[in-house]
């Protein structure tokens, strides 16, 4: 496998955010990495697979204090997580953190059987699937792949306030994907970071962790939020009329 000359890139999208991903990682498992710039701090919302370095990756972008959050545990959002001094997620999956425990590959080998059916709707069908095309460096193995373990330095819970100086993000519980799952809303501009919770690709709510009732709740409150535009977790941006059909979408299949 080739290696990589860089593994991240980065895309300026307007409004203070810049847009981080790695291309060499499958889109199933490739992670929208958001950066948002305020007065008083940076803010960094997800943190990728932890292949290679993210905090190496956004040096000199900032010279300001840093936060770092986790829209939920699994593991495309928390890989590097553990590079940055203040690291927050909500409070139910920050225990998680501590020893982490959840499944992690880049091979669907090492993939739970019921997100390995999953795979077949991106192309990935069998146990021999790789979920990279390049390598970081030489000598990486796949087979190795980890999260570090880390901890929180602060919990997040519906109704706090993440505050930047100038930019304010109230915290929203969105569960469902996963118990944790949360999103950043900045009223003054009606932009939502929805990590998991909602995205313009195929949801999955079949996890160990999922729960479809619950997220049928999350849904129907997504959908009645005077949104601008949605940063997710994974695929493009868009705004609320792709939202409402998004949701509409699930209630009619789930609902």
């Amino acid at each position: 496998m080739k290696i990589a000359e860089r593994w991240f890139e980065k895309q300026e999208i307007g409004d203070g955010i810049t847009w981080l991903y790695e291309p060499h990682v499958h889109p199933f498992i490739r992670c929208n990495i958001w950066f948002v710039r305020g007065r008083d701090r940076d803010l960094l919302i997800d943190t990728g697979t932890g292949v290679a370095s993210l905090k190496d990756a956004i040096a000199g972008m900032t010279d300001k204090p840093l936060t770092a959050i986790a829209t939920h545990i699994h593991y495309d959002h928390v890989g590097s997580l553990h590079e940055f001094e203040t690291r927050l997620i909500h409070e139910i999956e920050a225990p998680l953190l501590e020893h982490y425990r959840e499944f992690a590959a880049l091979t669907s080998a090492g993939f739970p059987d019921v997100l390995r059916e999953s795979l077949a709707g991106y192309g990935l069908d069998g146990n021999d699937a790789v979920l990279v095309d390049a390598l970081p460096h030489e000598g990486y193995s796949l087979a190795d792949y980890r999260i570090t373990s880390t901890h929180a330095t602060g919990h997040l819970a519906e109704g706090d306030v993440v505050d930047l100086g100038d930019r304010h993000f109230s915290v929203f519980h969105l569960p469902g994907h996963s118990p944790g799952s949360i999103g950043l809303f900045e009223n003054a501009t009606k932009t939502l970071f929805s990590g998991d919770a909602i995205y313009d690709g195929p949801l999955l709510d079949e996890l160990p962790d999922s729960d479809i009732a619950t997220y049928l709740q999350t849904i129907k409150r997504l959908r009645g939020l005077d949104v601008r535009v949605v940063h997710g977790g994974h695929d493009p941006s868009f705004g609320r009329d792709r939202l409402v059909e998004i949701c509409d979408d699930y209630l009619a299949r789930r609902g």
